[in-house]
């Protein structure tokens, strides 16, 4: 158990090597403008996103899923954020295509930035890890599927929550004050 342990967590760190940095701070940048953000992505993906929108709403951030009964309308100066690791799944395009003629700006989050999805949003963070979309031949991760993505998600989200914190000037006791009382 510790070898697969330390073997999935080996490749996490080769895909923290291999992001970007400018890239993520253009994300950063693009977050920290919007007026109000909704979120979005399916399956595994779509729990990563929920929890980064979570961690937007601590941040004091007018955050929301899409789904959601409360999610507003998105239109000029709000941002739509969508997780299409393979390159592309046809609601993510379909939610991009919606946001985008109501004059929202969109960010893709993908590991495939030459996917359909990716090509079609304002601005693209590349997370480079396997996804379901190439998790078959002899160089795979030792994680299945789409997980290294999905874990590397996890990382990058909330290091991106830590640099949007930093930018917005909000502190961690400011954070705690919007976590739910309700739990």
């Amino acid at each position: 158990m510790k070898t697969l342990c330390r073997n999935a967590l080996a490749e996490l760190n080769q895909v923290i090597d291999k992001l970007d940095e400018s890239n993520c701070d253009q994300a950063v940048d693009v977050i920290s403008s919007a007026h109000r953000i909704a979120l979005y992505g399916v399956g595994r993906e779509g729990l990563q996103i929920k929890g980064f929108a979570m961690r937007l709403f601590h941040l004091g951030l007018k955050a929301s899923v899409v789904g959601d009964m409360t999610t507003p309308p998105l239109g000029k100066g709000d941002l739509l954020i969508v997780s299409a690791g393979p390159g592309y799944f046809s609601t993510v395009s379909a939610l991009i295509e919606t946001a985008g003629k109501a004059g929202a700006t969109t960010l893709c989050i993908t590991a495939q930035k030459d996917g359909a999805s990716a090509r079609a949003a304002d601005h693209v963070l590349v997370i480079p890890a396997q996804t379901m979309a190439d998790d078959m031949g002899t160089k795979t991760s030792t994680l299945p599927m789409g997980s290294l993505y999905e874990g590397a998600q996890y990382v990058v989200f909330e290091c991106l929550i830590l640099k949007l914190r930093q930018v917005l000037a909000v502190s961690t006791d400011n954070m705690r004050q919007n976590h739910t009382n309700l739990e």
